[in-house]
């Protein structure tokens, strides 16, 4: 179960509760479901029942107990719904839950994370010819339609479509013209979107260095590893099955994993491709320790078992996330580095 798919869930159970009078107020249109803050619980959470419980006119505490009970009936994959705070609602995953995950990611393949959050909307980009803008407003422009908009370049208003101009700060005239030939399209892209667009772009020549202290390097490499691994799996003819459980471990990763859909959604409404970039990174280093705490492949004398098989698996769809980021990116994602 993905973030995504919670929210829908508990979408649903607040459409429930007010379809059958248990709940008075409107439904909203979407339910945001993050990590648990502070004093929270589980594996994620939402404060849906602190917003609903003024049209309500009940304690947030009431419609967290409401909705509880009607998320219990229809979310097998929750072994826990706890209530925290002043109405924070908190889930624990069940194990399958985990590896319904896996299974999901592997199943859309480097699309994982596209979907509808903004279908129906239309967005028109003005064109841009400084370097940072023109790859900003390309990068946008995919995010957007993975998020199921209807996006596109004019140079000016088109019917009753506004055109959007993106701003960014630029790159320095003295470093512009020579850019993508002196770094290449892959770091190039990466420099300019990786900053916040409101901060100085990366126009080093440290982009190019094979080393961890080079993030783009380090989101590569994840990527290049995890497809070794199942090239040597397939060589060992050791096959890739989720299985059912996950080690303690594992769950950094599966966390970056599951949040991957909202990354890309958020950076496609607030025009911010760096937040998917900085999610890489964050995929990358917990694949990259987890690889290491969980080896995915027996070492030695060590027979492959269930449990190499499922870690075999959640490489896998790290490698599919870090590939379907870059590519949404403008990036690269090599299977030999």
């Amino acid at each position: 179960m993905t973030p995504a798919d919670l929210s829908r869930t508990v979408l649903h159970a607040v459409r429930r509760a007010v379809d059958e009078g248990v709940l008075a107020g409107p439904v909203p249109e979407s339910v945001q479901v993050g990590r648990p803050g502070p004093g929270g619980s589980g594996d994620y959470a939402t404060s849906v029942a602190l917003r609903l419980a003024g049209p309500a006119r009940r304690s947030p505490h009431d419609v967290a107990h409401i909705l509880r009970t009607e998320i219990l009936r229809a979310a097998p994959d929750l072994t826990r719904v706890d209530i925290t705070g002043p109405g924070f609602l908190n889930f624990t995953l069940a194990p399958a839950g985990r590896a319904g995950l896996v299974h999901t990611v592997l199943a859309a393949g480097i699309r994982y994370g596209h979907g509808d959050a903004l279908a129906g909307t239309t967005v028109v980009l003005a064109p841009a010819d400084e370097p940072r803008a023109a790859a900003l407003t390309e990068a946008v422009l995919r995010l957007l339609r993975a998020q199921g908009a209807a996006a596109r370049t004019a140079a000016a208003r088109t019917g009753d479509d506004a055109t959007e101009r993106l701003s960014a700060r630029p790159v320095p005239a003295a470093l512009a013209a020579d850019l993508f030939a002196r770094l290449g399209p892959d770091a190039a892209r990466w420099g300019l979107l990786r900053p916040a667009a409101h901060d100085r772009p990366a126009t080093g020549d440290d982009l190019l260095v094979q080393h961890e202290s080079n993030p783009l390097f380090t989101v590569r490499y994840a990527h290049a590893r995890t497809r070794a691994l199942l090239r040597n799996a397939a060589d060992l003819g050791i096959s890739v099955d989720a299985g059912e459980t996950y080690e303690q471990q594992a769950h950094a990763l599966l966390d970056t994993i599951g949040d991957h859909p909202g990354v890309l959604a958020a950076a496609a409404r607030h025009r911010a491709p760096d937040r998917v970039a900085r999610h890489l990174e964050r995929t990358a280093e917990a694949f990259l320790h987890f690889q290491e705490t969980c080896r995915p492949l027996p070492v030695g004398d060590e027979k492959p078992s269930a449990a190499h098989r499922s870690r075999l698996a959640l490489a896998e769809a790290a490698g599919t996330v870090l590939a379907g980021g870059l590519t949404l990116l403008g990036v690269d994602a090599p299977e030999h580095l």
